[in-house]
């Protein structure tokens, strides 16, 4: 704690003293028109998870679209806009079992048909739409209506068919050079597994912070979130570079959250369910990155303390965990360690641009479990992602991501896993 608040401290004298550097953006407006932009946005999305131990097996296979709109904003010392968005999914193929209850592989189950196996059958199609209006002020944007926040304490997920979706108020600034400040007051919630627009029946999630980059290389984040009745949360996050000569960095990336849950059962009943209870979690990260020319090297530490694991998706999105181990396993257990060893390659220096490919290893341990304390889990994962750089079908991506989880019998399930995505943007205005 004595850490998180000199930072807060340095941060805002920082702040305070530096100049107001640049235009006002909304002074540079053109338009409500004239700055508009809508995008059709197309995803296919195939999901196999081959479980073992009796577990069913989960496959699915869909087709997304996702419509936004942003408007410029009006002219004047005050500008007026509207964003909105209009998405469905379809399902190409699921039925017959193959979905499980526990994940629909990027589907939305059908809570009052249950398929031969006892799990939620997912529905055919569904859809959501939604819009937000804004105004801006100088570099200050207030925001209401339904939207995608994406920071550490608030962040909707977009890794499957289709993205989550909040709804309520958001404030951000950015009336100085390099800090932007947020503050944020949301009602409602659709989560990862359900077409409404909250079932998760959120009654409020506060979030207030900002981030500051202090030089090119140096960078900082502060967020406080309170989920009403269910927990609050603190995050820090400090990220350094180091140039070290052409096309070779070190880089420093080390994010923390502290999370005390509102009763003792938030986290073991919602996430973990491995008979260990209580009301707080600290989860802890810190990655070194060397960069030489097209290749990376990742080593990576990660370690949770307290009583319970690390719980999201519990009314601050599906993506709130901020942290280096985050994979198909989030290593986030109570007690758990977890160390990673993982490398990247861009093909662009190939004479391949668009090209490139992931691999991780994450091993995690001192697990505690009911009755036991050392138990164990590892994860292999694989990503390879290719994007069309010109022509016709510029943008368009393909992307084939594998996991291979194991784990100990009284801790998880061993899965291997397949997620491949085409997605393709197009502009309409």
């Amino acid at each position: 704690m004595q850490v998180m608040k000199w930072s807060a401290l340095a941060l805002a004298v920082t702040a305070g003293t530096t100049q107001l550097a640049f235009a006002s953006a909304q002074s540079e407006a053109n338009g409500f028109v004239e700055d508009a932009d809508a995008v059709l946005f197309l995803r296919n999305t195939y999901w196999n998870r081959d479980y073992n131990k009796g577990v069913s097996d989960a496959k699915a296979w869909g087709q997304g679209f996702i419509g936004t709109f942003e408007s410029g904003f009006t002219q004047g010392t005050v500008g007026f806009g509207v964003d909105a968005f209009a998405m469905q999914g379809i399902k190409l193929d699921g039925g017959g079992g193959t979905a499980s209850n526990h994940n629909m592989g990027g589907l939305i189950g059908d809570s009052n048909e249950v398929n031969s196996k006892g799990d939620n059958t997912p529905v055919d199609d569904w859809a959501q739409a939604g819009a937000a209006v804004k105004v801006r002020l100088s570099n200050t944007v207030l925001k209401y209506g339904n939207q995608m926040p994406n920071l550490p304490v608030l962040a909707y997920d977009d890794s499957r068919l289709l993205p989550q979706s909040f709804t309520g108020t958001m404030i951000t600034s950015s009336e100085i050079e390099g800090l932007e400040l947020n503050v944020g007051h949301f009602t409602q919630n659709s989560s990862m597994w359900d077409a409404s627009a909250d079932d998760l029946e959120l009654k409020s999630t506060d979030v207030a912070g900002g981030s500051y980059q202090f030089t090119e290389n140096l960078s900082a984040a502060l967020y406080y979130s309170d989920i009403d009745d269910v927990a609050k949360k603190q995050y820090a996050n400090v990220n350094y570079t180091i140039p070290m000569g052409e096309e070779q960095a070190l880089n420093f990336d080390f994010n923390i959250y502290k999370t005390k849950y509102e009763n003792d059962t938030t986290a073991s009943d919602m996430f973990f369910g491995n008979g260990i209870e209580g009301d707080d979690n600290t989860i802890a990260s810190l990655a070194g990155k060397f960069t030489t020319g097209a290749h990376a090297f990742i080593l990576a530490y990660q370690q949770n303390s307290g009583d319970v694991g690390y719980a999201y998706d519990i009314g601050d999105g599906g993506s709130a965990i901020w942290v280096a181990n985050s994979y198909y396993s989030d290593f986030n257990a109570a007690d758990e360690k977890s160390v990673q060893a993982s490398y990247e390659l861009d093909f662009a220096t190939y004479g391949a641009p668009g090209l490139s490919w992931k691999t991780a290893y994450v091993y995690g341990y001192d697990i505690q479990v009911l009755n036991e304390s050392d138990a164990t889990e590892r994860e292999i994962f694989n990503q390879v992602k290719y994007v069309v750089q010109e022509g016709a079908a510029k943008d368009l991506a393909f992307k084939a991501r594998n996991s291979i989880y194991r784990a100990d019998n009284n801790f998880g399930t061993d899965m291997n896993e397949w997620r491949l995505f085409i997605e393709y943007p197009l502009d309409v205005l």
